[in-house]
């Protein structure tokens, strides 16, 4: 089918460069939070914990207090990488045996599992894994944070007691997803009106839509006041614990009680003379390292030549990454709610973080008392026995976050993604881009990519040149696709770059809400 889209209009993204910090994050209001903890004086730590919390408000779908994911860190004090993992765990009381097979074939969200009767493992309080997000950024807060916590919280109260304004682009993304949001009392109050989706703030600036995030708002003061373990031990975790099984979940106080984010050393490797450090473990991290060992066997000539070898180090790592690690891949057509953000501060420190809840709008359930949008982090287990990833209690979930610290001659970057399988594929050519062709971040960012995530098929974006295109032919099969605002073909990157004494940013080029904040700015 031919696409309506314009073939004319080309966009990019302004870089600044700046001797103060740099915060990039997929939606600018949080990037500012983070820049302001910046100008008073905050370590990128401190600039991490106020756009977290921000991105859980102004981006409730994506990611927020409810969610997991995890954090690379570079201290430029003590001259090393620090990975944080705050990845979700199913429920010690789940039940396999409440998700049987239906028999009908593959599941239609995210991943390709088969069919769960009812498709309780994809949505609704069943679906629902023991967050981790608040206590990760507890911990780290602890070891390198500035600035009060308390503080730090400070502006995404503001925003949840404000609401968060539905424009255009919130007014579609919710639209995507009503018909999921309305089997939800409390999910429908907060997104929808009269169960459809909510008038969209007017074409003129006089007219204004918000969310009511009020009981957001309060229980994001009791996590100010009382520090991150109020979402564990403290009245609030139980009553959000409450709320989910009231609705049939598995979640308990006693799971977020045993909760714990671990601080760990993280996989870092040399390619020709750059080095990279990311996440170990049960995340995209080993399968990037895969990739890029794969390429580093390759000669890089030229772009053809390039793509062609980016896509044969992909596939390879991706059979190694399905093989042994059990998982299956998602389906390309389906939307993330992974948000990321990166953070470098005037002395050079480092944060690359992504959070998620999993599937956009999580498992579509509000925690009442607490205001929380939940995860479906159980959707990321393979409900059939017998396999690496099977679906069990008390279980880590297998993640496809990818943050990259990366070091090359004399940058050293923070790179990451949204985009599910898609982000292993955009970082493995963007880390490229900086080491083999030294690119720096405008150029890296704005480049056409590739997705390769496991299928048969090559995703390229239709900006290629047509012999980058006629080359990555001989090999695969090859389909493109354009860049867009939605839905996204490709990851969705952001990112930040330290190179002497000059800081830079940027986000991908066709989000609308994503921007870098400078601490300079004024």
């Amino acid at each position: 089918m031919a696409s309506s889209l314009s073939r004319t209009m080309r966009t990019r993204k302004v870089v600044i460069e700046t001797a103060g910090g740099v915060v990039a994050s997929q939606h600018r209001l949080a990037a500012e939070a983070g820049a302001e903890v910046l100008r008073a004086g905050g370590d990128a730590v401190d600039a991490a914990v106020a756009t977290s919390f921000v991105l859980g408000v102004l981006e409730p779908w994506m990611s927020g207090p409810s969610g997991g994911g995890t954090m690379m860190l570079w201290r430029a004090d003590e001259g090393k990488p620090v990975a944080v993992n705050y990845g979700m765990r199913s429920p010690k009381g789940l039940r396999v045996e409440d998700f049987p097979l239906s028999g009908e074939g593959v599941a239609g969200d995210l991943f390709p599992w088969e069919k769960v009767e009812g498709d309780v493992n994809v949505q609704g309080a069943k679906s629902i894994a023991v967050p981790g997000v608040v206590d990760g950024l507890g911990q780290v807060h602890v070891r390198y944070g500035r600035i009060p916590w308390r503080d730090l919280l400070g502006p995404a109260i503001a925003h949840a007691r404000e609401g968060m304004l539905v424009d255009w682009y919130a007014a579609l993304i919710i639209a995507s997803s009503t018909r999921a949001l309305s089997a939800d009392a409390d999910a429908a109050a907060l997104f929808l009106e009269d169960g459809q989706w909510p008038t969209i703030s007017g074409w003129t600036a006089l007219a204004e839509k918000r969310l009511d995030q009020s009981r957001m708002a309060d229980s994001l003061d009791i996590l100010a006041r009382d520090g991150s373990r109020a979402l564990y031990d403290g009245d609030l975790g139980a009553a959000m614990a409450r709320d989910v099984q009231q609705k049939g979940g598995y979640l308990s106080h006693d799971d977020l009680c045993q909760y714990h984010a671990e601080i760990q050393s993280p996989l870092s490797f040399s390619y020709r003379d750059a080095r990279f450090h990311v996440m170990d473990g049960l995340t995209a991290g080993p399968t990037f390292a895969h990739a890029m060992q794969e390429l580093e066997k390759s000669v890089l000539d030229d772009k053809p030549t390039a793509f062609a070898a980016y896509a044969d180090a992909l596939k390879s790592a991706y059979v190694e990454r399905l093989g042994k690690m059990g998982d299956t891949g998602e389906s390309p057509h389906a939307p993330g709610c992974t948000t990321h953000f990166s953070v470098v501060d005037r002395a050079g420190n480092m944060v690359s973080q992504t959070q998620t809840l999993l599937s956009i709008f999580g498992s579509r359930v509000v925690s009442p008392s607490t205001g929380f949008l939940m995860n479906n982090g159980i959707m990321w287990f393979d409900p059939v026995q017998g396999r690496p990833n099977s679906l069990a209690p008390n279980k880590r979930c297998l993640m496809n976050v990818c943050p990259v610290i990366g070091e090359a001659g004399n940058r050293r970057f923070a790179f990451g993604a949204s985009g599910g399988r898609k982000i292993v594929s955009a970082m493995t050519q963007m880390a490229s881009f900086v080491a083999d062709f030294d690119m720096d971040i405008e150029a890296t960012f704005l480049h056409p990519r590739i997705d390769m995530s496991g299928g048969a098929t090559v995703v390229a974006d239709e900006a290629h040149a047509p012999e980058v295109l006629e080359r990555l032919s001989k090999k695969h099969d090859v389909v493109t696709a354009p860049r867009t605002v939605f839905p996204y073909a490709f990851a969705c990157p952001a990112g930040v770059m330290h190179e002497g004494e000059m800081n830079t940013g940027c986000t991908e080029i066709m989000s609308p809400w994503g921007d870098a904040a400078l601490e300079d700015e004024e």
